[in-house]
């Protein structure tokens, strides 16, 4: 199987880049012509998008074009947040059965996760609040957009970057979005009991989150009221138990480099790869550098890879589709042809 990515940037948002883009990434394949497209685009695009897909798909050779536009964009080489930049992965597959429980590669410019989407079929993929969408070369008039790739096997990794602070505490107050008390104190002194000493003067809210389980996603912290009560994101009932957790740069790569490591021990190396992060990973969060697409490189060396920072990650978990935040997600392909 032949696969190969590109990413190219420039001054302005010109249907040039998604040209250049793939044809870079027909290049390093080794192919004259693709059988399939994943065409990720920065914001720039997002007014008219479309003449960048159709010369994409002219580039390529092929309609099956599929992807949106993102916060940033990166490939195995390198990551682009700063420029108006298209990324492109091309491949060729020499045919196969599709598993069936292979998830549907999903995009959405929505605030939340579409409601259709979270009791169907496995899905995977980036949510990016306002993004533009496309699949079949044709942008999606909902801003949603689906693909599955055919003839391909599919791994999935995620890493949610977050440590732990103690055990599991019951909640003993929350009226709607408001976290009254756990586990016997006001909801902020609970937190503050579990947090490091060097972090209870300026406790980063922002990078805190209240845990239902390890494999849900985390429920953010909005603010700190006067009273001592949490503000939060979602929802709790009395007597659900809760953890406190706190994303870290350097517990975050530990826990990326776990997820890569127990995907590579399961199965072959694979043929390429997606990743789909969050704007609040990536350089923003490990200070100029991604420590993820790092870990990546180190794990898979000379994998293609194609990847994007978004505000949601989409994730099938636990029998539903998930939308989760400041997470990692990367999806594994291998060919299925013997």
């Amino acid at each position: 199987m032949k696969a190969g990515t590109g990413l190219i940037a420039g001054q302005r948002p010109t249907p040039e880049l998604a040209h250049e883009a793939v044809l870079a990434a027909l290049a390093a394949a080794g192919l004259e012509r693709a059988d399939n497209v994943i065409l990720l685009l920065s914001r720039d695009f997002i007014r008219n998008p479309q003449p960048a897909v159709l010369a994409a798909a002219r580039a390529a050779g092929c309609l099956a074009v599929c992807g949106c536009t993102a916060s940033g964009l990166f490939t195995e080489h390198g990551w682009q947040m700063d420029q108006p930049a298209a990324a492109a992965l091309v491949y060729a597959s020499p045919g196969g059965e599709t598993p069936a429980d292979s998830p549907i590669l999903s995009f959405s410019g929505h605030g939340r996760l579409p409601f259709e989407w979270q009791d169907d079929a496995p899905r995977a993929g980036l949510l990016d609040a306002e993004a533009a969408a496309w699949s079949l070369a044709r942008t999606s008039d909902s801003g949603c957009a689906e693909f599955r790739l055919p003839s391909l096997r599919t791994r999935l990794a995620r890493s949610s970057g977050l440590r732990r602070l103690g055990d599991a505490l019951p909640v003993d107050a929350c009226r709607g979005f408001e976290l009254g008390r756990v586990g016997g104190h006001r909801a902020v002194d609970s937190l503050y009991r579990a947090l490091p000493p060097e972090l209870r003067e300026r406790p980063p809210l922002h990078q805190i989150v209240a845990l239902r389980h390890p494999d849900e996603p985390g429920i953010a912290i909005l603010s700190a009221g006067g009273d001592g009560s949490l503000m939060l994101a979602d929802t709790l009932r009395d007597g659900e138990t809760i953890t406190w957790a706190i994303r870290q740069p350097l517990a975050a790569e530990q826990d990326m480099r776990q997820s890569l490591s127990a995907a590579a021990a399961s199965q072959s190396k694979p043929d390429f790869a997606l990743m789909f992060s969050c704007i609040g990973r990536g350089p923003l969060f490990y200070g100029n550098d991604d420590r993820d697409l790092l870990a990546f490189r180190e794990t898979f060396p000379d994998t293609p890879l194609l990847g994007a920072y978004g505000t949601g990650q989409i994730i099938p978990q636990g029998g539903q589709n998930r939308l989760f935040h400041n997470t990692v997600l990367t999806l594994l392909f291998e060919s299925t042809h013997v």
